[in-house]
């Protein structure tokens, strides 16, 4: 029985000041983030670690994901219990939304990351990777699909959100709530979730190649950036506002470019859902979707971005977009 840690680098590795330039920036291994770790031999399970990217997460891409889900299929294909990714949180809602997305094992794959680097008071690297590492070891944590484990809270991917660019409480899952907690060194399971069947496995190269926009909405907005987007990307994710609205004057824009692209309709709102058949007006949610816009759902604009991106990755045409547009969101 053992866990496997793949570091990505991020604040959670950050251990001290580069030469001649400001701020944190010299990365700390797995063996250092390990040895940081206060209780981990008390853990009783052997931990490999594997060092991997070592760069802020907003440097990762979706085909290093891609590789970093395929190492720790081979982790577990090698008898490992559970795997733990360490990374940065800029992108951690993102990241762990897209592995949940193509994670085929029942064996737990487990981010975290670090609000506070370890050149801090308070660092919680240590205690967030220790949550980790019990929540990866956990029986039963089985069959849940790709977790977070930051704050001693157990969030699904799939809901994970981060609310502050610097709080240590950063993470929440507005819509659902933590899936568990850790409580005096134990695993809490306080709700089990249905899990998705995984999307078939995508090609990284038609990955790089595959294009999806985000459009915010704001007021007054008459789309005029959205000119020429369809000769460049291959679907649009629109954050409207509130249920799923937008200024009367953008809602022909984006019906003409649902007439060329996928364009899926979500709320930039933070947590709630769009809604399908409330409001009426030019504009509304009724209006979009009868010019051709597909309901996110659920989905925040970021997750909704990395869906469609793998479905088109992977051949999806529209009618199969929105399907899992409807199953996710």
């Amino acid at each position: 029985m053992t866990i496997a840690l793949i570091t990505l680098g991020g604040t959670i590795a950050m251990g001290g000041v580069g030469a001649g330039r400001p701020g944190v920036v010299a990365r700390l291994t797995g063996a250092d983030l390990t040895a940081a770790v206060p209780g981990l031999a008390e853990l009783g399970v052997p931990v490999d670690i594997r060092d991997a990217h070592a760069v802020p997460s907003a440097h990762l891409t979706g085909r290093q994901l891609l590789a970093v889900v395929d190492e720790a299929s081979r982790a577990v294909a090698g008898g490992a219990t559970g795997v733990v990714v360490s990374q940065g949180t800029d992108t951690l809602e993102e990241t762990a939304f897209l592995a949940d997305l193509v994670w085929s094992h029942a064996a737990p794959l487990v981010f975290t990351g670090a609000m506070r680097n370890p050149t801090l008071a308070g660092a919680d690297g240590p205690a967030n990777l220790l949550a980790a590492l019990r929540v990866a070891a956990a029986p039963h944590t089985r069959d849940l699909g790709v977790l977070v484990a930051v704050n001693d809270e157990v969030h699904a991917a799939r809901w994970l959100r981060k609310t502050h660019s610097t709080s240590a409480a950063t993470f929440a899952s507005p819509n659902a709530g933590p899936l568990g907690q850790v409580i005096e060194g134990e695993v809490r399971v306080l709700t089990r979730p249905l899990r998705h069947e995984p999307l078939p496995p995508v090609d990284p190269d038609r990955l790089d190649a595959t294009r999806v926009a985000l459009y915010v909405v704001t007021m007054d907005d008459d789309g005029l950036l959205l000119n020429g987007l369809a000769d460049t990307h291959q679907a649009l994710v629109v954050a409207g506002f509130g249920v799923g609205h937008v200024p009367a004057a953008l809602a022909p824009v984006l019906g003409d470019l649902a007439e060329r692209v996928p364009v899926v309709l979500t709320s930039r709102s933070g947590a709630g859902s769009v809604l399908r058949h409330t409001y009426g007006a030019v504009g509304s949610e009724t209006d979009l979707q009868r010019r051709g816009l597909l309901n996110g759902g659920l989905l925040d604009p970021y997750k909704a971005r990395v869906l469609v991106r793998l479905l088109l990755a992977g051949g999806a045409g529209r009618d199969e977009v929105a399907a899992a547009l409807a199953r996710h969101g």
